[in-house]
């Protein structure tokens, strides 16, 4: 039964998140204040002994991932890129206005954010939601999408134990949609900002939630 912590950073923000743009499994570079926010957090984390460097596959979180083991003084430390924890796929919508994304996808309620939808739905609903409106029909369902972030959990699972913690840089739905499901009772409708924190515990099938986009810098 493997034990160990996962420490879940979110990437600094890009273009996209400056644009309000959807970004899902496209990407944007870095901006600026992005690649600070980065460099702030691993100056943040520079005390903590991190056994393993993960990030999605995503370069806005490579280049997150890259730039905190730099400030920490661990930029000779492996980082591996783990495809499970790349964002939602939003299909036909990705890179669209958010605001007009999900003023659709929650049409029925009035909406014209991610935030504001989850004050009346879950958000494992929303992937399904999008996924019935794509024209293209390619928007990631929720159970594709559970299908991916386990094996991500499994991937950890077989090489960490004894008490280690490894870093993850993902993203902010992801992170979301990661704590809903492992701490239900945890208010999500606030979104984790760009490098943030959030904390889980693991023992083996069990997974705990610590704390939720705890702020760094």
């Amino acid at each position: 039964m493997s034990k160990f912590s996962i420490y879940l950073v979110r990437h600094g923000q890009t273009y996209f998140n400056l644009y309000n743009r959807m970004q899902g499994w496209s990407d944007s570079p870095l901006t600026d204040n992005g690649k600070a926010i980065a460099t702030k957090v691993g100056q943040a984390l520079a005390d903590v002994d991190f056994s393993h460097y993960y990030s999605s596959d995503s370069k806005r979180a490579m280049d997150t991932a890259t730039l905190i083991k730099a400030a920490a003084n661990h930029a000779d430390e492996p980082l591996t890129p783990l495809a499970n924890f790349r964002e939602v796929f939003y299909g036909y919508y990705e890179g669209d206005d958010c605001s007009r994304v999900w003023s659709l996808v929650g049409k029925q309620y009035n909406v014209t954010s991610l935030h504001e939808l989850l004050a009346h739905i879950k958000i494992e609903q929303t992937r399904d939601m999008m996924k019935a409106i794509d024209p293209m029909h390619e928007a990631e369902d929720n159970a594709t999408y559970w299908q991916r972030l386990n094996g991500g959990f499994d991937y950890l699972k077989s090489h960490h134990d004894h008490g280690e913690k490894v870093l993850v840089v993902s993203h902010g739905t992801t992170i979301r949609s990661i704590v809903s499901h492992f701490g239900p009772d945890v208010d999500i409708t606030t979104g984790p900002k760009n490098g943030s924190l959030t904390r889980l515990d693991v023992d083996g099938d069990d997974i705990k939630v610590v704390n939720y986009a705890q702020d760094l810098i």
